[in-house]
C-alpha cells in the first residue's frame, strides 16, 4: 500500500514553498519520521517527515518547484523492501560513481506527435522560446519539455506520454501554428528501466557537471576540481556555484537549488548575504531580502581560470568595449508596439491631467493597515481605493466603459478592471473581474496574485482578456506626469503617479500636502471633453474624501 507524502501546513498567511532538496531518493528505504524532503518558504526552511516506514516509491514535484499547502510531494511504499539498484548512504562516493550511470528509457512504442495547443481566444501562432529537454532525453508523462511565447503569454507545453523525445521538428526561436508538430516522442516499454552497471572506469568529471552549469561557466571551469554532492557524485547547481566562489565547505555545497538559482542568476556572492536558516543556511527569503537592500559593492563571481576583470585605470588604451549589442525582439515585445501604434493611428487620441491630495487616503491607510493585515491577510494599498473610485466614475459617465465595434458603440455593464503591471517579459494587463462586487481586501489579494503569476511568466490568457478600463502606474518607477497609450478596444486608460509633497492653497493658506498628478488618455471618437474631466473630477472627489466611496457619492 503507498502513503501520500503532501506538503504540510507552513505557518500563518504562508501557502506555498519550493522544494528545496529530497534527502531521500526513489527505491531507498525510510525509516518512519525520517526526514526526506526539505522545503524552503519565504521564512524558514523545514523537513518533511516520513509518516510510515517503506521505500521512497516515487517522487512528483521535483527540487525547485514551487509547492502549496497540501499538494502531493511523493509517495511511500508501506513496509516494501528497498531496491537492490539502491545505495546506501554509508557508500563512499568513489563506489557510488563508478557503480551507477543515470537511468534510462526503453524507447519501444509507437512515436507520439507533440502538437502545438490551442493557445488561447484570437491566438494563433506562437515562437518556440526554448527546449527543456534535447533528441534522446527520457521524459515523464505531462513533463514539460517545450516553452512556447505568444504575444501575451509564456505558456508549457507537456509531454503527452511517458518515453524518449526522439526528434524535435520546431527548433528554439521558430515560429509555429496552432497544431503545428513540435517533435516526437516514442513511448518507453516498462517506464524507466534500472539503473546499468558501469565499465570498471569511473565515469568523466564532465558527465556528472550539468551542461547547463558548465555552458554558464565558460570555458574555463575544469570539471574535475568539483566535488559533487548530489546522487551518485553528480555535480549540483550548488556546487558549482560553491565551486566558483572558491569555498568547498559542507555549507556551501548544501544551498538550496531556489537559493544557488538566485545566486547564479544575479551574479552575487553568497558569503555577502546574511543567512537566517538553520544553522546560518541561506534561505530564499534572504537572498530576495539581499536583492531589495544590496550592499554598496559586491564581489563578482570569476569562474577558475578566468582572467580577473581589470579595474577602469588597468585598461589598455587598446582595448575598448563593444558599442552595441543585437538581441532578437521577442514575439511579445513585437506584438506590444505593434499594438500601442495600432493605437495611435486608431483612436483619436487625447489626455486630460488633474491632481489630488492625497492625504486623507493616505491617513486612512495609515491609521487602518496594520489591523487590516491582520483580519485579511493582505496589506492595504492605494490600489483597491482607485479601483473602488474608478468603478464609482465609471457607472457615472458610461462612456468611458464603452468602447467602438465597427459603427456600433458597445457600453460594458461590468466592472472588469486591468491593472498594467511590469515583469521580466514586458508590460502585461492582467485583469480584476467584478471590481463592483470586490471588497477593497478582494481586489488587493487578486492584483498580488496576478503579479506574482506575472512576474513568475505564469500568467494565462483567461488573466489578460476581456477588460473594460485600465489603470497604469507609473508612480511607482518615479514618474512625474505622462501621456499613457490606450489598451485598444478600451475607450480609455488613467494614469498615476509620483506621490510628492508641494505646497498648496487651502482654505486661504499654503500647506505642504502629498499630491498625484492623475492623467486620463481617452478616444475622442467616443468620449467628449466634458466627459472626460468629469470622469476625472469624480477620481479626485473620492479619493479626497474616501467617505464617498462607502456611501457611493
Amino acid at each position: 500500500m503507498a502513503t501520500e507524502i503532501v506538503v504540510p501546513a507552513l505557518g500563518e498567511s504562508v501557502t506555498e514553498a519550493t522544494v528545496a532538496k529530497w534527502l531521500k531518493q526513489p527505491g531507498e528505504a525510510v525509516a518512519m519520521d525520517e526526514a526526506i524532503v526539505e522545503l524552503e518558504t519565504d521564512k524558514v526552511t523545514l523537513e518533511v517527515n516520513a509518516s510510515v516506514a517503506g521505500v521512497l516509491e516515487g517522487i512528483v514535484a521535483n527540487e525547485g518547484d514551487d509547492v502549496e499547502v497540501g499538494a502531493l510531494l511523493g509517495s511511500i511504499a508501506e513496509g516494501a523492501a528497498a531496491s537492490s539498484a539502491s545505495v546506501t548512504s554509508s557508500a563512499p562516493l568513489e563506489e557510488v560513481t563508478s557503480k551507477e550511470e543515470p537511468a534510462v528509457v526503453e524507447a519501444t512504442g509507437d512515436p507520439v506527435e507533440i502538437p502545438v495547443p490551442v493557445l488561447g481566444e484570437s491566438v494563433t501562432e506562437a515562437t518556440v522560446a526554448q527546449w527543456m529537454k534535447s533528441v534522446g532525453d527520457a521524459v515523464a508523462q505531462d513533463e514539460a519539455i517545450c516553452e512556447l511565447e505568444t504575444d501575451k503569454v509564456t505558456l508549457e507545453v507537456n509531454a503527452p506520454v511517458a518515453g524518449v523525445l526522439t526528434s524535435i521538428a520546431a527548433e528554439a526561436d521558430s515560429d509555429v501554428g496552432v497544431g503545428a508538430i513540435l517533435g516526437v516522442i516514442t513511448p518507453g516499454s516498462g517506464g524507466v528501466a534500472a539503473p546499468a552497471k558501469a565499465a570498471a572506469s569511473s565515469p568523466t568529471p564532465s558527465q556528472t557537471v550539468p551542461q547547463a552549469a558548465v555552458s554558464a561557466a565558460g570555458d574555463n571551469l575544469d570539471p574535475s576540481q568539483i566535488s559533487g554532492s548530489g546522487a551518485g557524485g553528480k555535480v549540483t547547481t550548488a556546487d558549482l556555484v560553491a565551486f566558483l566562489e572558491g569555498n568547498t565547505s559542507p555549507a556551501a555545497m548544501t544551498l538550496p537549488p531556489a537559493v544557488a538559482k538566485l545566486i547564479s542568476e544575479n551574479n552575487l556572492n553568497p558569503h555577502q548575504v546574511k543567512g537566517t536558516g538553520k544553522d546560518g543556511a541561506l534561505t530564499k527569503g534572504d537572498v530576495l531580502e539581499h536583492l531589495k537592500n544590496p550592499p554598496s559593492a559586491s564581489a563578482p563571481i570569476i569562474p577558475v581560470g578566468a582572467a580577473p576583470v581589470p579595474t577602469t585605470a588597468s585598461v589598455p588604451a587598446s582595448v575598448t568595449p563593444e558599442r552595441e549589442t543585437r538581441e532578437k525582439m521577442s514575439k511579445m515585445r513585437k506584438t506590444i508596439s505593434r499594438r500601442l501604434k495600432e493605437a495611435q493611428n486608431t483612436a483619436a487620441m487625447l489626455t486630460t491631467f488633474n491632481e489630488i491630495d492625497m492625504f486623507a487616503v493616505m491617513d486612512a491607510r495609515k491609521q487602518y493597515k496594520e489591523a487590516f493585515e491582520k483580519k485579511h491577510g493582505v496589506r492595504l494599498g492605494f490600489n483597491s481605493f482607485f479601483a473602488k473610485a474608478v468603478v464609482q466614475a465609471l457607472q457615472d459617465v458610461p462612456s468611458v466603459n464603452a468602447r467602438i465595434d465597427g459603427d456600433d458603440i458597445v457600453y460594458n455593464n461590468f466592472f472588469d478592471i486591468g491593472m498594467a503591471v511590469s515583469t521580466p517579459s514586458g508590460l502585461m494587463v492582467p485583469v480584476i473581474r467584478d471590481c463592483d462586487k470586490k471588497s477593497f481586501a478582494e481586489i488587493e489579494g487578486s492584483l498580488g496574485d496576478l503579479a506574482k503569476k506575472g512576474r513568475d511568466g505564469k500568467l494565462g490568457m483567461d488573466d489578460m482578456t476581456g477588460g473594460s478600463f485600465t489603470i497604469t502606474n507609473g508612480g511607482v518607477f518615479g514618474s512625474l506626469l505622462s501621456t499613457p497609450i490606450l489598451n485598444m478596444p478600451q475607450a480609455a486608460i488613467l494614469g498615476l503617479h509620483k506621490i510628492e509633497e508641494r505646497p498648496i492653497a487651502v482654505n486661504g493658506q499654503v500647506v505642504v500636502r502629498p499630491m498625484m498628478y492623475t492623467a486620463l488618455s481617452y478616444d475622442h471618437r467616443l468620449i467628449d471633453g466634458r466627459e472626460a474631466v468629469t470622469f476625472l473630477v469624480r477620481i479626485k472627489e473620492c479619493m479626497e474624501d474616501p467617505q464617498r466611496l462607502l456611501l457611493s457619492m
